[in-house]
């Protein structure tokens, strides 16, 4: 059995830790989305396929290093331009030799989803929420797929897309029929809808899917994973106070840090205080970030209301003296001091 994980795109809805690396590098727990999904296909695949394309020398040093770990072997694909997910997966079909699994490099699964999505010849795996409207729908008549439809205005079905699959070879030909969506992409989709026509492709419930179509997503698998205890890396020194947090390795932690991630090699200093926020890499942090409840986010332009936020720092930032509202992101490499009441870019 092989698998294939799509790990290119550039992912702006997740800057700004995305402009310093590519998104299945970014951590929950303390281990990056890439490892998460090489756990849950360990034991149950000969192969790993990574179709790469943003920053993929990062990826690929990245598994250098722990390829070890794992019983499969890992091979990539660069997709040289982002032309969406249909053409990315379209690049792996030389090296295809029968089933597959399909992952996105943004997505955390169990192990026991994509056990069952096995069952079946086809399958996609679904999952019931309250809000579809923010999603790719699926529509089913006794557990079998007969359409999706992306993001509907009107109420279809509560069963959405977990953009995790099972497929055999027929799929690469549908790929080569479908055209560009209104983002001007090649979408993995459209060609589901053209296989549904001719093959069965069964639902498979969820237990386990988190997202992360967002920065702070992060901070919702992160919480799960740690399941209400502290992770703290290899040589960090934490003389403050840690809460229900992830932080790294490297990292000497003097002020209080509270449902927050902390990347690797960041300081916080003494009475700095920090709360439902993220913490790039390399970062020196002095100062205070408070959270809310249904803060405002500025993402492409746009305001995102998330359900309780602090402040989201990229690598390198160094900030003195800091009052951080809600909400607010700073790019990395920036030095900031004062009140931050917007994103700093």
């Amino acid at each position: 059995m092989q698998a294939i994980i799509l790990a290119g795109g550039r992912s702006t809805r997740t800057y700004p830790l995305t402009i310093t690396k590519p998104k299945p590098l970014l951590k929950a727990a303390n281990r990056t989305l890439l490892e998460w999904n090489f756990d849950v296909l360990n034991g149950l695949v000969d192969e790993v396929i990574l179709v790469v394309g943003y920053k993929k020398e990062m990826i690929v040093e990245f598994v250098d290093k722990i390829k070890n770990k794992y019983k499969f072997k890992v091979m990539f694909v660069e997709q040289k331009k982002q032309l969406g997910t249909g053409h990315a997966l379209s690049l792996a079909e030389k090296f295809i030799k029968g089933r597959f699994i399909l992952l996105m490099g943004d997505n955390i699964h169990s192990k026991q989803d994509v056990k069952n999505c096995l069952k079946h010849e086809n399958s996609i795996l679904v999952k019931k929420v309250r809000n579809p409207e923010l999603f790719g729908v699926v529509k089913e008549n006794n557990n079998i797929v007969i359409g999706i439809i992306e993001k509907p205005q009107l109420f279809v079905s509560d069963l959405i897309n977990c953009a995790m699959y099972v497929f055999d070879k027929k799929i690469f030909g549908f790929l080569k029929k479908i055209k560009k969506s209104e983002r001007e992409e090649y979408e993995v989709i459209d060609a589901i809808g053209h296989l549904a026509r001719e093959k069965d492709i069964y639902c498979v419930k969820s237990d386990g899917w988190f997202p992360i179509g967002y920065v702070w997503d992060l901070l919702e698998a992160d919480k799960y994973f740690r399941k209400g205890k502290n992770k703290i890396g290899k040589k960090t020194k934490a003389d403050g106070k840690i809460v229900n947090s992830s932080v790294g390795d490297g990292c000497i932690i003097d002020g209080s840090v509270k449902d927050s991630i902390i990347m690797d090699n960041v300081t916080i200093e003494k009475n700095s205080e920090i709360e439902d926020s993220i913490i790039g890499q390399g970062v020196y942090f002095s100062g205070k970030i408070f959270s809310e409840e249904n803060v405002k986010s500025m993402v492409k332009g746009k305001a995102v209301v998330v359900k309780r936020l602090g402040g989201i720092l990229g690598d390198n930032v160094i900030a003195k003296g800091v009052i951080i509202n809600p909400g607010c992101k700073v790019w990395p490499n920036k030095e900031i001091k004062g009140e931050i009441k917007e994103d700093v870019k």
